[in-house]
């Protein structure tokens, strides 16, 4: 996936200016896809001359006018064919694993506390998950209940499902991880 792609799905979900593109990634799309402010407003400036997105002024009061970007038809033409388009799966690159794997030819314990700090992150980012989805999905919608479906909405209640599933899986094989590293003691 291409920065573009992840920038044409948030400004659909809501147009904004690159410094709320560069919010709205800190806070939710950058869990699963990382960019600098430095990147995303060099994209979206690509984007605009290649007509993928439209900017309008937005005044201010007491501050600097502000470009609000919105998804232009050659952007959104561009997403639905990347949307069409098979990705490979992913293969996992997980410097804590080579780590865990190196220990057994050197000190196994001595990796205690860095394996504790990754669990302590994992563990924190499940939280935030969670009461994300306690403040933006409270409740599910009965099946069948003459419900409308908002593909929009269950769509990224179920990226946020698939994050809360990931950080659990972490910190489940984490636990682990220290159970079997504790059992080899420090100077071994």
């Amino acid at each position: 996936m291409a920065l573009e792609h992840a920038i044409l799905v948030s400004l659909l979900e809501k147009p904004g200016s690159g410094y709320e593109l560069a919010r709205r990634f800190e806070r939710s799309i950058g869990y699963f896809w990382t960019a600098t402010h430095q990147q995303i407003y060099r994209v979206l400036k690509r984007m605009e001359t290649d007509g993928w997105v439209a900017a309008r002024e937005v005044p201010q009061q007491g501050r600097p006018d502000k470009k609000e970007y919105s998804v232009a038809d050659l952007g959104q033409a561009a997403l639905s064919s990347w949307l069409h388009e098979p990705i490979e799966p992913e293969s996992v690159r997980h410097d804590l694993a080579v780590k865990i794997r190196g220990a057994a030819f050197d000190d196994p314990a001595a990796l205690v506390r860095e394996v504790e700090r990754h669990r302590q992150v994992h563990t924190d980012r499940l939280a935030h998950y969670l009461a994300g989805e306690e403040r933006d999905f409270p409740g599910e919608y009965p099946a069948g209940a003459g419900v409308e479906p908002d593909a929009e909405r269950e769509l990224q209640h179920v990226v946020l499902r698939g994050g809360i599933a990931y950080e659990r899986m972490m910190i489940a094989w984490l636990d682990d991880v220290l159970t079997t590293l504790r059992r080899f003691g420090p100077g071994r």
